[in-house]
């Protein structure tokens, strides 16, 4: 129905707009979208109070929703701030106040809905009408803002709020443009600013979003916590963001009733049982947790998320999960999620066979289900590898296309257990080299110059750099995941979205080797993306999508603290490895002797590094870790200089997905690359058979 009252408005069918929105107020109150487009309605079609209640009514269930704040805001125009629009509308003499109305509100419902294109030919109309009225310069700045143009937005909306400072439809744009740009304490001063002159509740949600943004848990609560003192204003969800916010101040005893109120009002709100389960869980009430979800699931055993939280307080296969996931096994037979927990169960329990028997009954249900599918293929991994290459095989018809993929991979290591080797070169060659079609080449190590820059020599400590970096195919990921879990400075985020600096870009060690770049460019423009990336100290452990022996051209002379964190396995294993899984920065491979020539001329460089002793450099051997995690421990230990680095349980470190030495099965079928790699494998430690 959302998409009906859209259309009808889209079209000036106003009325059929209206009569669809009120019929979506009796099917849906609660549907936050619905209600959006309810509000739109109602007030185009004149129901200027009915239009606020309404959007009052989805700011109720989501208080702290931008998109709602700001169309709420254009209702002040005609709903709550009428006699002062109509003052500011009287500075223009000539101006015929409806008109302009007109155009400033149809602008304002298109950016509410997101066209933006038909809020600027409405702009534009009103800056024909008054082109120096501060509403038009606002329209302007909003709708730029809403381009992602941020510096020209806030120039326009600065400029109007200069000509009316007071004006609270400027105020608004002016607070969301300062939100939408990251200018967080800019923001929060202009929304405090129209809390203060108009009172509005809803608003307080998203000031204390952007409180909390800024790092002062306790603030934001303290906001909540004047809605709350309003037994008027006090709902499910107020109390539900208040008790959120008290337990990321740690004030747990000021959280507590506001969550079990919210809970008791609300069991069927994943938020508030999630809020709650973290409170139980932080002030160790598992009994409080076990009696009030047990009387919960007694009302409405239909709510998967509370036997979910129910399971939480027990451990995790022992006897008191069985019984409460036989408990939901039997409340809903033929259930999904009910048999994805037996399961897991089972699982854990170590009961293979039973695991296998619920597995099947959940691809029953649901043929394509990812987890069920895996343990079956797993299972017959083990006990019969043609099988599994017949079943991954048979999944693949019906599949989509990333899930295809990895199906097809699934093949390949059924086909290497099954000792089909040639056929395991082909499958995963085959996937490789379509899955990278359309990626860069491996770039080409750069030549090691005549002479390396002097190591500089520190004036004063400087803090820790360490780069951690794995070539394709050395299971780096494994030690990133445990450097996320133990060290508070570790940084991935170059694998989540660009870093602006030099050490994101594979062109540059080419680029720095001729002489183009500086050593103190190279590090700089690493430094001034510190701050952005919560390191403004320099401490860091920051993992690279590339190394080349370049970086040393500027690290030795700007850097010297620096020390690289090299995950390494059998460059031969590597090969498979990469051939077989790919790798975390995507490389053009067209086969596999082209790949293994590459993988042998890159890993030469860390050769020549370890050899000459380049820079500090750690090795992490990942050819087997969870084989010894003491040696993970002390070589991170060791790199990052700490002492007692915690030794991770042996399934942190995850099964091997190609075990140690495995390249030696293939000698035959990968007979060429195996020999490329073969030298620079002995000059890495490793043996020549």
């Amino acid at each position: 129905m959302q998409q009906q009252i859209l259309d009808a408005l889209r079209r000036g069918a106003h009325d059929d707009a209206a009569a669809l929105a009120r019929q979506a107020l009796v099917d849906a109150p609660r549907d936050v979208g619905l209600l959006r487009a309810a509000a739109l309605a109602l007030r185009t079609a004149g129901d200027r109070d009915g239009a606020l209640a309404t959007i009052d009514a989805a700011l109720a269930d989501a208080p702290d929703e931008a998109e709602l704040h700001f169309l709420r805001a254009g209702m002040l125009l005609d709903a709550r701030d009428l006699e002062a629009a109509q003052a500011a509308l009287s500075q223009t003499v000539a101006l015929d106040p409806n008109q302009f109305g007109a155009y400033v509100m149809r602008a304002q419902m298109a950016i509410g809905r997101g066209d933006l294109d038909e809020a600027e030919q409405q702009q534009k109309l009103a800056e024909r009408v008054a082109p120096e009225h501060p509403w038009t310069t606002m329209l302007a700045g909003a709708i730029a803002s809403r381009r992602g143009d941020h510096d020209r937005a806030l120039g326009l909306l600065s400029h109007a709020s200069s000509q009316a400072p007071e004006d609270l439809q400027v105020l608004h744009a002016l607070a969301f443009g300062y939100l939408a740009a990251g200018h967080l304490a800019f923001a929060e001063q202009a929304f405090r600013r129209v809390i203060e002159q108009t009172g509005q509740a809803p608003l307080r949600g998203l000031l204390a979003q952007i409180v909390l943004q800024q790092g002062r848990p306790a603030d934001a609560a303290d906001v909540i916590a004047e809605i709350l003192a309003d037994p008027a204003q006090v709902t499910p969800a107020w109390q539900t963001l208040g008790g959120e916010l008290e337990l990321e101040a740690g004030r747990p005893e000021r959280a507590a009733p506001l969550l079990h109120a919210a809970f008791a009002a609300h069991p069927e709100s994943r938020r508030a049982t999630n809020a709650l389960v973290q409170l139980w869980s932080r002030t160790d009430a598992a009994d409080d947790a076990r009696s009030t979800l047990d009387a919960a699931l007694a009302a409405a055993p239909e709510h998967d998320h509370l036997w979910l939280a129910r399971l939480a307080f027990e451990p995790f296969a022992g006897e008191a999960a069985r019984g409460i996931v036989e408990r939901w096994n039997a409340r809903r037979p033929d259930h999904l999620p009910a048999l994805q927990a037996r399961l897991s169960l089972e699982t854990g329990a170590g009961d293979m066979e039973a695991a296998e028997a619920v597995a099947r009954a959940v691809t029953a249900l649901q043929p394509g289900h990812a987890a069920a599918n895996e343990f079956l293929f797993n299972q017959l991994l083990t006990r019969d590898p043609d099988a599994a290459v017949s079943f991954a095989e048979g999944l693949q018809a019906t599949a989509h296309d990333a899930a295809r993929l990895m199906l097809r991979r699934w093949v390949g290591l059924a086909q290497d257990a099954a000792g089909r080797h040639a056929d395991a070169v082909a499958t995963w060659t085959a996937v490789s080299v379509e899955t990278s079609a359309a990626a860069s080449a491996p770039p080409e190590p750069t030549a090691a110059p005549a002479q390396w820059p002097p190591v500089a020599e520190s004036l004063a400590p400087q803090p820790p750099a360490v780069f951690l970096y794995g070539p394709p195919g050395a299971q780096v990921d494994r030690v990133a995941g445990l450097l996320r879990q133990a060290v508070r400075q570790f940084r991935a985020d170059r694998f989540a979205g660009p870093v602006a600096d030099a050490f994101q870009d594979t062109r540059v060690p080419a680029r720095l080797a001729a002489g183009e770049f500086t050593a103190r460019q190279i590090v700089d423009s690493w430094r001034t993306q510190l701050p952005a990336r919560d390191a403004g100290d320099g401490a860091i452990v920051d993992w690279l999508p590339w190394w080349d022996n370049a970086w040393l051209l500027a690290l030795r002379p700007e850097l010297p603290q620096a020390r690289l964190l090299l995950a390494l396995r059998d460059p031969r294993d590597m090969l498979l490895e990469w051939l077989a899984f790919g790798t975390a920065l995507t490389m053009r491979i067209e086969d596999a002797q082209g790949a293994a020539d590459w993988l042998a001329r890159h890993l030469a460089q860390f050769a020549e590094l370890i050899e000459q002793q380049l820079m500090p450099v750690t090795i992490v051997r990942t050819d087997a870790p969870a084989a010894d995690p003491m040696a993970v421990s002390a070589a991170l230990g060791e790199a990052l200089a700490l002492d007692g680095f915690p030794v991770p349980p042996p399934q942190a470190l995850g099964p091997d997905r190609l075990p140690a030495g495995r390249w030696r099965a293939y000698t035959d079928a990968l007979a060429g690359p195996i020999a490329a790699l073969t030298p620079v494998a002995v000059r890495l430690g490793y043996p020549q058979a």
